[in-house]
């Protein structure tokens, strides 16, 4: 529908600028930044870190300054690392106004004129032309073949056609033709603003690793206050010196926190993102690391992420032939199968005359080829070019001499060329309008039910008529032409989708497809996938219960997007939701973990977890396997390091029953923790992926960090390491030997040989990965053993030399341990 625009006034300066006083800028509110102080507190909230620091109070009033500086290190290392990677990671929706446009054609005092979107007032009058974005909310006034891109905001690949009284959102663009008419909304009130909102809301809890930490220190933060009271007033009872207990009982508390382990998770988690990027997918949270490999269900949108984003010709049918079409994007190089022949040619090239797209070559803003005009009829000229076809030649040969554009109510477009001396008609539409008397002569029943069949496919059918004669046809009045056939276009699958799909299934990922797509579309799309049969149920956003029983969610808003995510995560399941429109961005950002498409919106991007540089969904399967390599050697430094604190403790608990008064001093312990969890819980942070890594289910959301057997392989171990470095104390004080300090080295040295043997299983292409490990075991070691050798350092630690025989005798009886547990796990084949 066309309607010519008056002369428009539109507002003064001094009217714009006071209602821009009094209801703000056309901008997106951005959060505020959170205070460093914030960051510090949060990362001193730690059960474990809190545990450390009532160790340095007891450190300080016993004058233990030696203990209390090591005991602080460790505290403030752990928390730079800490508020570094949260200041990093908190910029989520801080690029939602990049979307908007950064000027607007407006009319003020009478004038057309450009100022920056920022600007814009409610009742400025706006014009529009094809390829604008829309600066804000606005009625259509007055419009010419007026039609949106929405995608962004719906996720559906289909323009839509607006006319006066309509609506023009915010964020989307102007496809084809012209518009203009009044600001009714901007900034927070627009349908941009309104889903920033919903984003910034939509903010997901901690991550699966994150809970389990935390449930982790609860529970060793309550054991070890218990075991060291109890001790310290036992010991006191029993008529012990107060400060002598007091010592006892600051060393079982650093002997039992696992003060590293912050620093080594936040040192795996960075080493997982560093081999993610490489797979062209860059984290833009450390954690989201981790949550990967916890993912349970896998919400996929569909335009843009399984799909190209871009319509072409799929199938036709001329003169009951069926082809298929194949190319990439809006590239016009392809294969027809079976060849074209002159029917297919003549559809071709009838669809090609009856367009106005235009297609271009890559250039420094588009990598690969692209489309201006309407996305259909794009790909009709896509069509056109492989089937042989030169469009300016084409164009040249039939030059357009009439035509009646594409009306919403006829649902067709006519045009008619000069043809030498007579007159070539074409008519394109939808088949229930093309496909009839009078437009239309012949049998055409055929083709009726060969449209039918496309669209159940999920394609949209474009059905083609033409005609010569020695007249003009009225181009608003088609009659007599011939039908050609018909046209199925859609949004093709990326390239190795479906395998990707099947590729999840093997991983035990179940993989959903939620969209704002029509159901016939959602549902095609998801058979091609592997994930939806003939049936099965397609949801709506409005019933997100059902999200446990479908595995497609069609007509979906932003918000019912968070529903249904949100009903996923109440039946206990982690979530990845991967996108790259605005209307992505809430669910991106409620999900356990948000996956963006590189070549989407930036919205999406800054609201994203995850973002996608190829754009290639593959990319989370590699990024999964990873997630799960970082989980796997987190637990693995959790089992050679809570296995060393549950050593350290047993041996301090022990000692006073077994005649060693004070078995170990704090900063001995601390000492022994730094070298063992330093460089070689880095390195366990290294160690490749176990072969089964996707080929197995994720772990239970449920389950707990010490689960599977992990919590009693660690007792055990530790019992072990204390049983065998208490032994030989033991043993020296009775021959009249430095116990303490031989002590020292055993456990140390027995920890180490622990760190050896709960390496990954490796297969033969990894049989020499991670040589690191060896050489931080051999370094630490080392360090070891100067503690009692090295004069300054054992001033330090309060140790005693020994000779080169003691010092075999600890070497000899550290390797008992892990020689046990690597015969132990090859035997049962174990992973972390």
């Amino acid at each position: 529908m066309t309607v010519t625009a008056p002369q428009i006034i539109g507002l003064t300066s001094a009217e714009a600028a006071a209602r821009r006083d009094r209801d703000g800028p056309n901008e997106v509110a951005r959060p505020r930044p959170r205070h460093l102080v914030a960051r510090i507190l949060d990362q001193l909230r730690d059960p474990l870190v809190l545990l450390l620091l009532a160790a340095v109070v007891v450190t300080i009033a016993l004058g233990d300054l030696p203990d209390t500086a090591i005991i602080a290190l460790v505290v403030v290392l752990n928390t730079t690392i800490g508020v570094v990677q949260q200041v990093r990671a908190d910029h989520a929706i801080a690029a939602l106004d990049t979307l908007s446009a950064p000027t607007a054609r407006v009319v003020r005092d009478g004038h057309d004129v450009v100022v920056p979107a920022a600007q814009l007032v409610r009742e400025d009058w706006v014009r529009l032309e094809a390829g604008d974005i829309v600066p804000a909310d606005l009625v259509v006034a007055y419009a010419h073949r007026c039609q949106v891109d929405e995608a962004v905001l719906t996720g559906e690949s289909m323009p839509v056609v607006r006319e006066p009284g309509d609506e023009l959102l915010s964020g989307t663009v102007l496809v084809t033709g012209r518009a203009e008419g009044p600001v009714r909304r901007t900034g927070a009130d627009s349908a941009l603003g309104r889903i920033a909102s919903l984003a910034r809301g939509a903010k997901a809890g901690p991550t699966p690793l994150q809970r389990r930490l935390a449930g982790l220190g609860r529970l060793l933060g309550a054991a070890i206050v218990a075991v060291s009271v109890m001790v310290a007033v036992l010991g006191v009872l029993a008529g012990r010196p107060v400060v002598t207990m007091a010592l006892v009982a600051v060393s079982l508390v650093v002997a039992a926190v696992p003060e590293s382990l912050p620093a080594v998770v936040t040192l795996a988690l960075a080493l997982g993102a560093r081999r993610i990027a490489r797979h062209q997918a860059i984290p833009r949270n450390l954690h989201a690391v981790e949550t990967l490999g916890s993912v349970t269900v896998l919400a996929s949108d569909k335009t843009g992420t399984v799909t190209e984003g871009r319509m072409a010709v799929r199938r036709a049918i001329a003169e009951d032939i069926a082809y298929e079409v194949h190319g990439a994007g809006y590239e016009p190089i392809g294969v027809v199968v079976p060849d074209p022949g002159p029917p297919l040619r003549e559809l071709a090239r009838a669809g090609l005359l009856c367009s106005d797209a235009a297609l271009l070559p890559p250039d420094d803003d588009h990598p690969q080829w692209y489309a201006v005009g309407d996305p259909v009829e794009a790909a009709l000229v896509a069509f056109a070019a492989r089937c042989g076809l030169d469009p300016h030649q084409q164009r040249a040969a039939y030059p357009r001499v009439a035509e009646r554009p594409f009306d919403q109510a006829a649902r067709r477009m006519t045009t008619v060329h000069k043809r030498g001396d007579s007159y070539y008609t074409v008519c394109k539409g939808a088949p229930e309008t093309v496909l009839t008397a009078p437009v239309v002569t012949g049998d055409v029943e055929r083709l009726r039910r060969a449209a039918a069949d496309l669209a159940a496919q999920g394609l949209r059918v474009v059905a083609v008529a033409a005609g010569q004669s020695e007249d003009r046809i009225d181009a608003a009045d088609p009659r007599g032409l011939w039908p050609l056939g018909v046209i199925g276009i859609g949004d093709p699958l990326r390239a190795g989708a479906s395998h990707t799909a099947g590729t999840f299934g093997q991983a035990g990922v179940r993989m959903m497809l939620i969209t704002g797509d029509h159901p016939n579309t959602a549902a095609a799309i998801a058979q091609q996938l592997g994930l939806w049969h003939e049936g099965d149920g397609v949801g709506t956003g409005d019933h997100p219960e059902q999200a446990n029983e479908v595995q497609v969610f069609a007509r979906t808003r932003p918000e019912q997007k968070i529903d249904i995510i949100t009903a996923l995560q109440s039946h206990g399941e982690v979530v990845a939701m991967t996108g790259d429109g605005v209307n992505d961005a809430p669910a991106l950002r409620r999900a356990d973990i948000g996956v963006a498409m590189g070549g989407g919106t930036e919205v999406a991007r800054q609201a994203a977890d995850l973002v996608l540089v190829d754009d290639n969904l593959d990319t989370v399967t590699a990024a999964i396997g990873e997630g799960r390599r970082v989980y796997d050697n987190i637990r693995r430094f959790l089992r050679y390091g809570l296995a060393g604190g549950v050593a350290e403790l047993l041996v301090m608990l022990a000692g006073p029953f077994l005649g060693l008064a004070v078995p170990l001093l704090p900063g001995q312990i601390l000492w022994i923790n730094l070298l063992t969890h330093g460089l070689p819980g880095v390195a366990l942070g290294a160690e490749p992926a176990e072969p089964d890594v996707l080929t197995r289910p994720p772990r239970p959301p449920g389950e707990q960090v010490l689960g599977e057997g992990l919590g009693r392989t660690i007792l055990a171990v530790g019992t072990l390491l204390a049983v065998v470095s208490a032994g030989l104390a033991v043993f020296a004080a009775n021959a009249g030997l430095p116990w303490q300090s031989m002590l020292f080295v055993t456990l140390g040295l027995a920890q180490l040989g622990v760190a050896l043997a709960v390496r990954a299983r490796r297969d033969r292409a990894h049989r020499w990965a991670n040589p690191g490990l060896l050489l931080a075991v051999g370094i630490s070691a080392l360090a070891q053993i100067g503690g009692v050798l090295a004069e300054p350092l054992r001033v330090l630690l309060r140790t005693e030399p020994l000779t080169g025989t003691q010092l075999l005798l600890c070497a000899a009886v550290a390797a008992l341990p892990g020689l046990l547990l690597w015969a132990v796990n090859r035997r049962r084949g174990r992973r972390a």
